[in-house]
């Protein structure tokens, strides 16, 4: 979680909303990615996305089965969806996300009985540097508006 933090202060210091992932694969970081939405002019360009994509290259293969990933804020919707159609074993994230969190804040897609793969959840690792990173970055936001 250590990693995805410092990939979270990347994010911060490139003006990107600071979510940082990695994925283990046999106790070793096979990717390592933070938010560039604004940076890549992408909406999909999230921290879990990025991720994704990296491990999937080096395993060669849609499904990164055996994967864990850490990332600092719950995923959302999409990346929720993504984390299940690659199969990843497990998620371990930092803060909830009370407004878009996908892994059991607002819906639960990771462990939704109607889909056909389920990961194991854990959330609070480093859940208070993972928020405050948050909270700095959008009060920096307010005080520019």
């Amino acid at each position: 979680m250590q990693e995805a933090l410092r990939e979270a202060i990347k994010a911060f210091e490139a003006d990107e909303v600071p979510v940082g992932a990695v994925i283990v694969y046999e106790s070793k970081i096979i990717a390592r990615a933070h938010n560039q939405i604004k940076t890549l002019k992408d909406p999909t360009a999230h921290a879990e996305m990025i991720a994704i994509t990296q491990a999937a290259s080096y395993l060669k293969s849609e499904r990164i089965l055996n994967t864990t990933m850490y990332v600092t804020l719950e995923p959302c919707a999409m990346c929720a969806g993504a984390l299940v159609l690659a199969r990843i074993k497990k998620l371990v994230f930092g803060a909830k996300d009370d407004k878009a969190g996908a892994c059991g804040s607002v819906i639960d897609l990771t462990n939704n009985k109607e889909l056909n793969h389920k990961l194991i959840v854990k959330s609070g690792l480093y859940e208070d540097e993972s928020r405050k990173f948050l909270q700095e970055f959008f009060k920096l936001k307010r005080k520019k508006k």
